[in-house]
C-alpha cells in the first residue's frame, strides 16, 4: 500500500484577485506562504518518504515550504499540473460565468486520465511508501473522484494549503 497525501499549493495573488490561472506559473502570497508554513508544521513528524509536485512555481514553493523538515529533494510531474484553460487563462474569473469553453481547454476525461495515471505511478513507482504530493485545485479533484470513483462534481473541493490523505491498494 501506498499512501498519498494530497495538498493543494498555498494562496497566490491570482487566486486572491480571481484570475483563472490554470498552466501559468502562480506566485504565492503571503498568505499562501503562512498557509504552507502552517502544513509544514502539521506535517513535520509524519514520515514522508517522498515529496513530489506539480512543475508550476506555485505548487512547487508550497512543496519546498513543507518539505523543510523533511530534508528530502522534490521530484516534479507534469501529471500535477493544473487544468490547461486554454484562452480562459489570464480571464478574471467572475467575467467567465455563462461563456462557453472554448475548444483548447482540458476537457474533463484529460483531466482524469492524468490523474490515472498519477496514481498508478505511485502504486509501481513507490509501494509501501508516503508520498506527499502537491497539485492544483481542479486536478487534485480530478485526483479524488478517480480515487473515489465517483464524478467530480461529488468531490469538495480543496482549500489552499488543505491535505487529504489516501491509501492506494
Amino acid at each position: 500500500m501506498t499512501t498519498l497525501l494530497l495538498v493543494r499549493h498555498g494562496e497566490t495573488f491570482d487566486n486572491a484577485n480571481q484570475i483563472m490561472q490554470g498552466q501559468s506559473q502562480g506566485e504565492l502570497n503571503e498568505k499562501g506562504i503562512e498557509q504552507a508554513r502552517e502544513t509544514r508544521d502539521k506535517l513535520r513528524h509524519e514520515p514522508i518518504d517522498v515529496l513530489m509536485s506539480s512543475d508550476l512555481k506555485r505548487a512547487i514553493d508550497t512543496c519546498r515550504i513543507i518539505a523543510e523538515p523533511h530534508g528530502k529533494p522534490i521530484e516534479t510531474t507534469p501529471l500535477l499540473r493544473e487544468r490547461d484553460w486554454g484562452a480562459f487563462t489570464g480571464i478574471f474569473i467572475p467575467d467567465l460565468k455563462d461563456k462557453p469553453f472554448p475548444p483548447d481547454v482540458e476537457t474533463i476525461g484529460q483531466m482524469k486520465e492524468r490523474a490515472r495515471r498519477f496514481l498508478e505511478l505511485l502504486r509501481k513507482k513507490y509501494p509501501g511508501k508516503c508520498v506527499l504530493a502537491v497539485g492544483h485545485g481542479i486536478m487534485n479533484k480530478a485526483i479524488l473522484s478517480v480515487f473515489h470513483n465517483k464524478p467530480m462534481n461529488e468531490i469538495q473541493r480543496m482549500e489552499n494549503a488543505e491535505v487529504r490523505r489516501m491509501v492506494l491498494t
